[in-house]
C-alpha cells in the first residue's frame, strides 16, 4: 500500500508530553492501519466501531454524489475489506448486545436514518427516519445505553434536501421503536456517549454553520464549539441544566468521542491549533492528549492534515488499542486505559 506523503507526516507526529500521561505509555506512537483506496469525492473516514469479533467496523464518507463505504479492519490479519460500497453516506456505527451493526446515515444523498445491519448478509433495514412524521437533518453520531436504547444526533451540516425539524436535537430510539427527544438545548448535536453509570450524556456541540450551498449566499456563521455533559435520571432523561466540560472558543470543537472504564473521556479534537484526541476526566480536567496532526495549521480544508473525527476502544487481547479515524485513513495507537463497551456489560 502507498501511503501518500501527508498521511506519513501524520503518523510521524511525536508524542512528546502525552508521553508522561499514566493514559499513553512512554513511546507509543500512531500506526497507521488503512488508507483511502478508491477514487471518492473528497470527505473522511469516520465511525469506528468495535464488532464482537474485535474487528473494527469504520466508515468512508464522501461529499457529493458518492454513496459512501462502510469497512472493515482485522486486527488479527491487519487486512481491511469492503463491507459494503453503498453505506447511504453512513457516519457513526455501533454494535449492540446481538452484534448487530447500527448507522447513522446522513444527507447530501444518504438516506437520513438510523439503520440495522446484519454483518453476515450485508443487508439493513431502516430502524427510524422521522420524529412526529418529519424526517430527519442527517443523523450523524449514537450511542447504545444498557437496555439497549439508541442515542443519536441529529445535526444538519451539508446536502440540499430541505430541513423538516425545527430543531437539530438528540433523539433516543425505545425498544419499541418509538423515537423522542432527548435535548434540542445544542446548536449542532456531533458525538454522543454515555457514561459507564448511565447518568451522563455526553454531546459535542459543532457548530461550523454547516455548508454554504448556493454562492450568492452569506457564509454560514458559525456558532457553539462546546463539549457538554448532560445529567440523566434513572429513566435516561435529561435532569437539571446542562454542565459545559470545554469551551473551544473560534477554535474547532470536537467530533466523535468514547469512554474507557473509569469515565474518562477520549474526544477527536478537530482544532486547528491543537489536533488529537483529547481524554478528559468527568469533571472537564484534562488527563492526556494524543497528537495526530501538526499544530497550529493554517488554510482551508484541503490543507487540513491530521484531523481527527471519531476514537474507539478494541476489546481483547486488543483491548488497550485505541483507534482512530484521522483525515482519510485508519489509525491505532497503544494506551494503558481499556474501553467502556455498553454492549459487553451484563444485562
Amino acid at each position: 500500500m502507498k501511503i501518500p506523503p501527508s498521511l506519513l507526516l501524520v503518523a510521524a507526529v511525536s508524542l512528546g508530553a502525552a508521553c508522561a500521561s499514566p493514559i499513553v505509555p512512554a513511546g507509543a506512537r500512531l500506526e497507521l492501519l488503512h488508507t483511502r483506496q478508491v477514487k471518492l469525492n473528497s470527505g473522511l473516514t469516520e465511525g469506528p466501531a468495535v464488532a464482537p469479533d474485535g474487528s473494527i467496523y469504520f466508515t468512508d464518507l464522501p461529499f457529493g454524489t458518492d454513496h459512501g463505504m462502510i469497512l472493515r479492519y482485522d486486527p488479527k490479519s491487519g487486512k481491511t475489506s469492503v463491507f459494503t460500497d453503498d453505506s447511504g453516506k453512513s457516519n457513526g456505527l455501533f454494535f449492540d448486545r446481538q452484534g448487530r451493526l447500527y448507522s447513522c446515515d446522513g444527507a447530501d444523498g444518504g438516506t437520513r436514518s438510523v439503520r440495522r445491519w446484519d454483518v453476515k448478509t450485508g443487508q439493513s433495514v431502516t430502524v427510524a427516519d422521522r420524529f412526529q412524521g418529519k424526517r430527519f437533518n442527517a443523523p450523524n453520531d449514537l450511542c447504545i445505553d444498557l437496555k439497549g436504547r439508541i442515542y443519536f444526533t441529529d445535526p444538519k451540516y451539508i446536502g440540499s434536501e430541505p430541513r423538516e425539524l425545527a430543531h437539530e436535537a438528540v433523539y433516543r430510539i425505545e425498544q419499541n421503536g418509538t423515537v423522542i427527544e432527548i435535548t434540542h438545548e445544542v446548536e449542532k448535536p456531533n458525538g454522543v456517549q454515555l457514561s459507564p453509570d448511565q447518568r451522563t450524556m455526553y454531546v459535542v456541540d459543532h457548530n461550523s454553520g454547516g455548508v454554504r450551498l448556493d454562492p450568492s449566499q452569506p457564509e454560514p456563521v458559525r456558532g457553539a464549539m462546546k463539549v457538554y455533559a448532560f445529567s440523566l435520571d434513572a429513566a435516561g432523561l435529561v435532569v437539571g441544566k446542562r454542565k459545559t466540560l470545554l469551551d473551544f472558543g473560534k477554535e474547532n470543537s470536537c467530533d466523535g468521542l468514547c469512554l474507557d472504564t473509569e469515565g474518562n473521556v477520549y474526544l477527536a479534537a478537530r482544532s486547528l491549533k491543537r489536533p488529537g484526541i483529547l481524554v478528559m476526566s468527568p469533571q472537564g480536567k484534562e488527563i492526556a492528549f494524543i497528537p495526530t496532526g501538526p499544530a497550529n495549521q493554517t488554510g482551508g480544508i484541503e490543507d487540513w492534515k491530521g484531523i481527527p473525527s471519531n476514537v474507539e476502544f478494541g476489546v481483547g487481547e486488543d483491548a488497550h488499542s485505541l483507534y482512530i479515524t484521522i483525515d482519510k485513513g485508519l489509525y491505532r495507537i497503544g494506551v494503558n486505559a481499556r474501553g467502556f463497551h455498553p454492549q459487553r456489560v451484563a444485562p
